[in-house]
């Protein structure tokens, strides 16, 4: 039987809650519970998640989108109910963890993003109870389970096949240069690890490459992001990576105008533009989604940090939907290349000050 699920329109703000904040109420967050199917028994019926997402919200094709899947996925496989929220501000954030943990309603409450540490420390500390996933960073309370990656692997794999599409002349979208580009949303450690990663893979491949870095400085404005790339472009660069969120989109729309390769992240972002995205940098957020529900739901959650990287396929690139064929020479190598990320016999920079120890110790 198809399975269906039905959207039910609430609001999860209580009026109880804006009046406690003793100020005007913030715009409204987007709200939409679901149901699942009577087809889906796997789940006790009253066993439901909540997931809050970073303010950049959904539809950026980007980390909101994809935890979102594998949220939509433990409902279609474990028959659970979720409701999700889209807050417009971080003040936003606190206020809706307060108003769920308040409730006790939700078995497990995934909060999105770094953005919600301070909120989450408070309220996690209220409601001792009330079990907590976090995605993305770090935060040890007991009754919060962290999920983040090895950004820096997936990125590494990125900047190799950068350069190896430019050794081998994999398309005609680049010439004989050697120079290749990332940009990150703000200069931040963990954003760093994007670049870092990156800059190591390329140069792993040709120690001769330049990669240009630069920041946008937030995660929803393609405006700077195609100011960037088109700069980027100028100078030489024809195959550019982005970990920027919802900016990133200006560095496709700059690839499509200038006729050069991008590099999405996060999720499958290949279908932006098919004829210039020639991969993305799969960041599984979905994974953590979906493992926070299916331990709580089996009775197996677990405070604590999980960190996840090739080994465990929570990072990786992607190249369906892309229009860009690369060769056989471009696919073994990068295949080789993991095999030696996953074995340990590479242990890849997670900071820029690293990356020339990681080139000068593996030297060919």
């Amino acid at each position: 039987m198809k399975k269906t699920i039905a959207i039910l329109g609430t609001l999860l703000l209580s009026a109880s809650i804006l009046a406690g904040c003793g100020s005007s109420a913030p715009t409204t967050p987007t709200a939409g519970p679901t149901t699942p199917s009577q087809s889906q028994t796997a789940a006790p019926k009253d066993f439901k998640a909540g997931i809050i997402f970073t303010e950049a919200g959904l539809g950026g094709q980007s980390f909101n989108d994809l935890a979102f899947e594998g949220v939509k996925k433990a409902a279609a496989d474990l028959g659970i109910k979720y409701d999700y929220v889209e807050p417009k501000s971080v003040s936003d954030e606190a206020i809706v963890q307060e108003d769920m943990a308040s409730s006790g309603e939700y078995d497990i409450i995934i909060c999105v993003g770094a953005e919600q540490i301070d909120a989450l420390k408070m309220v996690a500390a209220n409601y001792p109870e009330q079990k907590f996933a976090l995605i993305d960073a770090n935060l040890e309370l007991p009754n919060v389970a962290c999920y983040t990656s090895k950004e820096q692997e997936g990125s590494f794999m990125a900047g190799a096949l950068a350069a190896l599409i430019k050794q081998e002349k994999a398309t005609d979208k680049v010439g004989d240069g050697k120079t290749v580009g990332v940009m990150v949303g703000v200069n931040n450690p963990l954003l760093n690890r994007f670049v870092a990663g990156y800059t190591a893979g390329a140069k792993y491949i040709n120690p001769e490459l330049e990669v240009l870095v630069d920041y946008v400085g937030g995660f929803g404005d393609p405006t700077t992001a195609k100011n960037i790339a088109t700069t980027f472009n100028s100078k030489g660069a024809d195959v550019i990576f982005h970990a920027a969120g919802a900016s990133g989109m200006g560095l496709f729309q700059a690839a499509q105008e200038k006729g050069f390769v991008a590099i999405g992240v996060n999720l499958n972002q290949n279908g932006v533009a098919p004829d210039n995205i020639v991969a993305s940098m799969m960041k599984r957020v979905d994974s953590s989604a979906y493992n926070a529900i299916e331990t709580t739901l089996n009775g197996e959650f677990k405070a604590g940090l999980k960190v996840m990287g090739l080994a465990d396929e929570g990072v990786g690139l992607n190249m369906e939907g892309s229009n860009i064929k690369l060769p056989e020479s471009v696919t073994k190598k990068l295949d080789e290349i993991k095999e030696l990320v996953v074995s340990g016999k590479l242990v890849i920079p997670a900071a820029i000050e690293e990356v020339n120890p990681f080139l000068e110790a593996n030297k060919k």
